[in-house]
């Protein structure tokens, strides 16, 4: 039976999981998630866990942040003044936002403190920091 190798366009079940077993993202309940390895559309750790799988293996892996979303940056929370905020826009601590950087670009952010004078925005990616582990069963290998 193949073995699933870079070039291979996979689709895959997976059950994503934080270091205390809180479930933070699965396919289980949808169509399985298609893409091609080495494309670097999912993270590197995901891709290398799953190179190698047969069709109808699963396998558990625990990606280290480094290999995910990388480690947290301090320099990409930032405090504003609450007065550069819309008004009327209501804002909740864990609350997703886009905003339009310097050169045009749009980029999520997170509320994660709010005082009467600021707000504080975190760009890093909410899983930023974190070891993840991922239970994954390679469904099938679409094409290589």
């Amino acid at each position: 039976m193949a073995k699933a190798k870079s070039g291979d366009t996979v689709k895959v079940h997976y059950t994503g999981r934080l270091q205390d077993g809180t479930e933070f993202d699965s396919s289980k309940k949808s169509d399985p998630l298609t893409f091609k390895i080495g494309a670097g559309r999912v993270i590197a750790g995901f891709e290398q866990a799953v190179t190698g799988m047969v069709p109808g293996e699963t396998r558990t892996e625990t990606i280290p942040a480094e290999q995910a979303y990388g480690p947290r940056r301090e320099e990409m929370a930032l405090v504003m003044e609450r007065r550069r905020i819309p008004k009327g826009l209501e804002l909740k601590i864990g609350q997703m936002l886009q905003v339009r950087g310097p050169e045009g670009e749009n980029t999520r952010v997170t509320v994660t403190a709010i005082s009467d004078s600021t707000v504080t925005l975190d760009a890093n990616h909410p899983l930023a920091g974190k070891d993840l582990s991922f239970e994954i069963e390679l469904v099938e290998i679409v094409a290589g």
